[in-house]
């Protein structure tokens, strides 16, 4: 034990000597968790529409200004031809093109139906899909108004109305800085501990004094814990300081218990802390080391669940994201605070999560003792 206390003091020395490490893992996560979130936006505003209004009545003027006064749409070009329209759109000067056909207000009228012609500009397939939608949404309730203006108010209503009621259980305003914030604290951790861990002992190996090191009966895995152990402490300081800006900054306070958040966080550490330390084992430059960290944290975000749901990706892609520990955690944060679920629901995540700890810092150790 006397052994790790002197590498632990060692390696805390080698950390606060360096400002540099001290910005990275201080300053950058609050930063990072004070910008990305109102970046992150799933909403898609100030959309450019264009519109091509052949009709020139008083139902297509209703019509238009109920699109601009939804707040999603901005009237980028009112022209009275296509080719003038789709020309804005070949210059990105529109994102959205819709055009009223001539006959738009007689059509509804008179045989009950109209066409309408909408046109999107899917180089960004994002603002394409959900504009189109917000678009469509638009347009079918004004269809209903329009129905409503017509029909007579009998007595008795003849015809058969469906009213839809919902409610958002666990995020009831549907806030998406709740969705994102324990999603993206859980990438800043994960950024922190695999980087930070990865360069460690190659660090070592740069310097020359790994070889000092092997000499001395220093056993392997207390060498291995003192590289650990300290970025370990490090990262829990970093959670707690990422959930108190959560609190301060965006109001979010867990449903469920911060025990269960550190308890997991405490394991989830272990496991991209001994990533970290297998990959240090295997490069032998920083630069080789931080180009395999960072192609693998590419790979956790992307297919995290941070930004795209895991349901919604290919069969195989969702194979992949169960070896992904990023997942697991994204997941355990966002019971915890939106649904409040405590150690019972999360115990399969537990589990899996050991299971990567024990795995990646056991071939850690394995590996660094076959190549010293």
């Amino acid at each position: 034990m006397r052994t790790l206390k002197f590498l632990l003091q060692k390696e805390f020395r080698q950390i606060f000597r360096d400002p540099s490490i001290l910005r990275v893992i201080f300053i950058m996560p609050v930063i990072q968790l004070m910008i990305l979130p109102w970046a992150a936006d799933y909403e898609i505003k100030n959309i450019k529409l264009s519109v091509v209004d052949h009709d020139h009545s008083e139902y297509s003027r209703k019509l238009i200004n109920k699109i601009t006064a939804s707040g999603y749409f901005e009237l980028a070009d009112y022209s009275n031809s296509y080719k003038q329209a789709l020309h804005k759109v070949e210059h990105d000067e529109a994102d959205l093109m819709l055009e009223i056909p001539t006959s738009f207000e007689k059509d509804v009228v008179k045989e009950n139906k109209a066409k309408l012609f909408m046109a999107l500009n899917a180089i960004n397939g994002v603002k394409a899909n959900l504009g189109g939608a917000y678009l469509r949404t638009i347009i079918q309730d004004y269809n209903q108004e329009i129905r409503l203006e017509w029909l007579q108010m009998p007595r008795m209503n003849i015809e058969p109305t469906i009213q839809i009621t919902s409610s958002n259980w666990y995020n009831p305003l549907l806030n998406y800085k709740y969705f994102m914030v324990p999603g993206i604290l859980v990438i800043l951790l994960t950024m922190i501990g695999s980087n930070l861990a990865a360069i460690n002992i190659v660090k070592e190996k740069e310097i020359g004094t790994i070889e000092q090191i092997n000499v001395t009966p220093v056993k392997k895995y207390h060498f291995l814990l003192g590289k650990l152990v300290p970025f370990w402490i490090l990262g829990m300081v970093v959670l707690t300081l990422g959930l108190f800006i959560s609190w301060a900054v965006y109001g979010i306070i867990p449903l469920g218990s911060y025990l269960t958040i550190y308890a997991f966080a405490a394991v989830y550490l272990l496991t991209v802390l001994g990533l970290g330390l297998l990959i240090s084992t295997y490069a032998g430059t920083q630069q080789q080391a931080m180009l395999i960290s960072f192609f693998l944290m590419m790979i956790f975000i992307l297919m995290g669940g941070l930004y795209t749901s895991i349901d919604s990706m290919p069969h195989w892609a969702q194979i992949i994201t169960k070896f992904n520990p990023v997942s697991y955690f994204i997941d355990v944060m966002r019971m915890v605070v939106l649904k409040g679920s405590g150690f019972w629901d999360v115990r399969y995540h537990f589990i899996i999560m050991f299971t990567f700890a024990t795995v990646f810092n056991g071939w850690a150790i394995w590996h660094y003792r076959k190549t010293s």
